[in-house]
């Protein structure tokens, strides 16, 4: 059975994302997702500025809530940031028009995010995001990967992550 478990968390491993290592692409449309607005997601058009992503089970949407909301007063220039919200609406029991309602009501709080439907976990399957959990990343303005962490961030590493962000912003 440890050996199961082994290989099963290796197997895992090797297909999170990894630091260094270029974004792959992901692309949700129609019946696999999308925008809030209804337009197609598509992670290559995400090139040119630095970017968050926040990759989330709907029903752990609060378990970040602490680093969004210390992430948010960093005021980060938006002419070179923005943050991209995805909700992994097949890892929850809510109905898709619920999330999609309320995504469409924080788009209009939040103008400068991008939110996301993805309807088949296909973010799971693409970036290796940890399935049913809170995901966050940090992908640089050329696509790569500069920070990933699955489950709850400890505050201890908001410091470490908002370095990350002025490092790549400044570059």
């Amino acid at each position: 059975m440890r050996a199961l478990i082994g290989a099963l968390l290796l197997t895992l491993s090797l297909y999170a994302l990894e630091t260094g290592a270029p974004l792959p692409r992901l692309t949700l449309a129609q019946d696999e997702g999308g925008k809030a607005d209804g337009t197609p997601f598509d992670s290559s058009t995400l090139l040119g500025k630095v970017t968050v992503i926040f990759y989330m089970d709907p029903d752990k949407k609060d378990l970040n809530e602490a680093f969004a909301d210390a992430l948010h007063a960093q005021h980060f220039d938006r002419r070179g940031y923005r943050s991209v919200a995805i909700v992994n609406m097949a890892a929850t029991w809510m109905p898709n028009f619920a999330i999609a309602a309320a995504l469409k009501s924080k788009q209009k709080k939040f103008p400068d995010t991008v939110y996301v439907k993805d309807l088949h976990k296909k973010g799971v399957k693409v970036w290796g995001m940890a399935d049913d959990d809170a995901n966050f990343a940090v992908i640089s303005k050329e696509g790569k990967v500069l920070y990933y962490k699955a489950g709850k961030i400890p505050p201890s590493e908001f410091e470490t992550i908002f370095k990350t962000i002025r490092t790549a912003l400044a570059q």
